[in-house]
């Protein structure tokens, strides 16, 4: 990962961003992407290689652990991170794209015309709807992904113990989950950071229109 080009990204954020902006930033930087990648990727490492079934019955370990984790923890919340950023790189483009054209008109009228956007990141008119579709968008992916981690997995939670009985078992076997403990903690953790995530987005976004 380029770290300078991500820093220059999230100054970019958080040169167009409300106060709350910046404190949904930090805690998306801090507590998600920083904990994913320090911590929650190592977790679940070993998740296949350590789930284990008490049968050597070839295939079953495979289709019981594809039953109880259809996808893993850490992909969904890679596409997750990746979802409820990709709007807040909108408002910078939009940003430069007002910018540019300001550009192009003082080259075409001279410095004395008239400014079409005096202040090219002030959030009015065609900016301001897309901070504010930026930010429903945030909080919608945030609560899909939060109904989706709750369908998977009920309440959050891995239990220490699942029983399988899919083809090829030749029965009821029991098969344990590496770490169910520590992956709960994370997982919890997670989940509240992102609930917190989207009450910030909504708080913003009534702001935005209060003040409007």
């Amino acid at each position: 990962m380029n770290w300078g080009v991500f820093e220059g990204l999230l100054s970019g954020v958080n040169k167009y961003s409300t106060a709350f902006g910046r404190i949904w930033l930090s805690l998306v930087f801090i507590f998600r992407l920083l904990v994913y990648v320090v911590a929650a990727e190592r977790v679940w490492s070993d998740d296949h290689k350590d789930f284990d079934c008490n049968t050597r019955q070839p295939g079953c370990t495979n289709v019981c652990f594809d039953h109880f984790f259809p996808v893993s923890h850490i992909r969904l919340w890679a596409l997750q991170l990746i979802l409820v950023t990709c709007p807040s790189l909108l408002v910078i483009m939009h940003v430069a794209y007002r910018e540019a054209k300001e550009q192009r008109h003082r080259a075409a009228g001279g410095d004395d015309c008239r400014c079409i956007y005096p202040n090219p990141g002030k959030k009015r008119g065609g900016l301001w709807w897309t901070y504010l579709l930026s930010l429903i968008f945030k909080a919608g992916v945030d609560v899909v992904f939060l109904y989706i981690f709750y369908r998977f997995y009920r309440n959050y939670t891995l239990p220490r113990v699942v029983k399988c009985e899919l083809p090829p078992c030749p029965n009821v076997v029991d098969c344990f989950i590496s770490r169910p403990t520590e992956k709960n903690i994370f997982t919890l953790f997670m989940v509240v950071t992102t609930c917190v995530c989207v009450m910030l987005s909504l708080i913003e976004a009534a702001y935005l229109i209060g003040k409007r």
